[in-house]
């Protein structure tokens, strides 16, 4: 019995030991009895490869564990477990950057320490914050992108690519190198122009935003076209028909002008003069086609038009004549040479005013006087000559008064 008993107790002793042994290996692998000191790592999120017991780095120096993961909805904190002797080194503004060890490991926390600072030693419960700096987000960002892409990668496969890439490349390296320093000479050249090229694009763009509002109408105007091509093809022997005809119009053409060329040349050279007097007097054209315009219902009525007596309408006033014709004397002259000019449609006649005799300088519409348009200086001269017994006693609108009155004709048209 005594000997039993000792056995039985010896096992539950055994047993006993081995639980204190497991349950010392656990807290040891827990770090229950470390001196470690805690600090916390605020991110915005730490992805699926940051787990439990991960090293932290500083510069490449192994400072602290990964002691837990907590998640939630505004970000995720992790709990860093400090080397003692390793925070006198670690100021309070470090900031902490996630990355992987290899491309398929698992991430550990990266930590920054800026070259000037000046912050106390990190101590117990403080708060590390995550690296937001520009490189660091892209970095992160690059890590994120290309990791789905190398899990969806086949091992096999990129180790067979690898190696042919590898196998393309050896003994190369030297035109591989100058390959590169030549696209870096390229791209010190074009760097420059970037500024231009982003303007051309974005006109790329614009061009391309309008061509596609206009593309309905351009697909319109194409089936239209091709309407019209029909048409042509349909034509074509009319087409062929007109293309000769047009072809025996120019032969024609071109004989007569080989045969007349001096002819043409002769009428150009005579029709200078005609033309340069044309030119000269091109300003009143308008004015005299407007008078004849304005003349057309006067001659209406001279002619009975609308009445029911067709015919000659005209009242003849018969004056003293102006004495035996002399040969030399009385000859028609025009010696005018005043330049073009209008005179206004519309002016009445005249009353008891006989006309001066051809060739008398006392009435300027005859020949040998030119008092211009009305109300002209010249007519406002002459008006002021006959009226006023002094010079300036009649003023300058006077000649819009009275001067209708000495512009006297023979027949008055009704």
């Amino acid at each position: 019995m005594t000997s039993k008993l000792v056995r039985r107790s010896a096992g539950v002793v055994f047993l006993v030991v081995m639980a204190v042994l497991a349950w010392f290996a656990i807290q040891v692998y827990q770090q229950k009895f470390s001196d470690d000191v805690l600090v916390t790592l605020r991110a915005d999120r730490i992805g699926n490869q940051l787990n439990k017991a991960s090293e932290v780095k500083a510069r490449g120096v192994v400072v602290g564990t990964v002691r837990a993961v907590h998640g939630g909805q505004n970000g995720a904190t992790v709990d860093l477990a400090m080397k003692p002797d390793m925070l006198p080194r670690l100021p309070k503004d470090v900031t902490a950057l996630l990355i992987p060890k290899t491309l398929f490991g698992e991430r550990y926390v990266q930590l920054s320490i800026p070259d000037d600072s000046r912050e106390a030693p990190l101590r117990a419960g403080d708060v590390i914050q995550q690296d937001r700096s520009k490189n660091a987000i892209e970095l992160e960002r690059v890590f994120d992108d290309l990791l789905p892409v190398l899990k969806a990668v086949q091992p096999q496969k990129l180790a067979t690519t690898l190696t042919a890439i590898s196998t393309a490349l050896d003994g190369r390296g030297e035109q591989l190198g100058e390959a590169l320093a030549t696209t870096a000479d390229y791209l010190d050249e074009f760097n420059p122009n970037l500024p231009t090229l982003t303007s051309d694009l974005q006109d790329l763009a614009k061009v391309s935003r309008l061509y596609g509002d206009i593309a309905p109408d351009l697909l319109d105007a194409l089936t239209d076209s091709s309407v019209t091509l029909n048409t042509v093809a349909d034509q074509r022997v009319q087409l062929t028909d007109l293309y000769a005809q047009v072809t025996r119009s120019s032969q024609d053409i071109t004989l007569f002008l080989r045969n007349n060329k001096d002819n043409l040349i002769r009428l150009a050279a005579t029709s200078r003069v005609p033309l340069e007097t044309a030119a000269r007097y091109s300003p009143s054209f308008p004015c005299t086609l407007k008078a004849l315009t304005d003349l057309k219902p006067s001659v209406d009525a001279m002619l009975g038009a609308g009445t029911d007596k067709p015919g000659v309408h005209v009242d003849l006033k018969v004056t003293k004549d102006s004495g035996k014709y002399v040969p030399g004397r009385d000859d028609p002259v025009y010696d005018q040479d005043s330049g073009p000019r209008c005179y206004p449609s519309g002016v009445a006649p005249t009353q008891g005013v006989a006309a001066a005799p051809t060739g008398s300088d006392g009435h300027p519409l005859l020949a040998g006087g030119d008092l211009g348009l009305a109300n002209s200086p010249q007519e406002q001269e002459l008006i002021a000559a006959l009226l006023a017994p002094e010079v300036g006693e009649v003023p300058s609108w006077g000649s819009v008064l009275v001067g209708p009155l000495y512009r006297g004709t023979e027949v008055t048209l009704r």
